[in-house]
């Protein structure tokens, strides 16, 4: 669980970057499809911070078996988004 939450922060922390560059081009550009890219990277923040409130206070209801499928899906959401990040760059 621990590692979940640790991935879950990690994926907060790129998507404030990313939609710091998104409203960054926003301001410059006023190109419409920006909004739409910093209304997904919130949407996506949000995810993460309801996952790792989860985790936190619900940690004992989660069963343990459940718990490499949380890592896995943190750990490839992280990859999509650095990616993301990096293609943005």
């Amino acid at each position: 669980m621990n590692v979940s939450t640790v991935i879950s922060v990690l994926n907060v922390g790129v998507l404030l970057a990313l939609l710091m560059i998104y409203t960054k081009i926003y301001i410059k550009s006023r190109a419409v499809f920006t909004i739409g890219l910093m209304f997904f990277t919130v949407m996506l923040m949000l995810h993460n911070l309801i996952a790792v409130y989860a985790y936190l206070v619900m940690a004992p209801l989660y069963p343990d078996d459940l718990l490499p499928y949380f890592v896995a899906i943190h750990v490839a959401e992280l990859v999509g988004i650095v990616s993301l990040l990096r293609v943005t760059l």
